[in-house]
């Protein structure tokens, strides 16, 4: 059983995931909505979305595997988006 001190510092470190998560996944939300306002995702790379959604994939199933939560929300979270743009690039070119 971890100490109270051990339990403080386990639930910090989840703060300080789930901070990380939004701060990192939000970063997305600008590109997204230029992207959908514009139809246009002309300044977009195709290579490094279509690379970005899958290391991103391999995240969420990363943190699935250890059930680390502040993974898995910022994860899944940042695949949706980064795939919206992906398929606005696609789509839109």
């Amino acid at each position: 059983m971890p100490s109270s001190f051990e339990q403080f510092i386990l639930q910090f470190a989840d703060v300080i995931g789930y901070l990380a998560a939004t701060l990192t996944t939000s970063a997305f939300v600008p590109q997204a909505w230029m992207t959908w306002k514009t139809r246009s995702a002309h300044g977009v790379s195709l290579g490094m979305y279509s690379v970005f959604v899958v290391g991103v994939a391999c995240w969420l199933l990363y943190g699935i595997s250890l059930h680390a939560w502040p993974v898995i929300v910022a994860n899944a979270i940042t695949l949706s988006l980064a795939t919206f743009i992906l398929i606005m690039k696609i789509r839109f070119g």
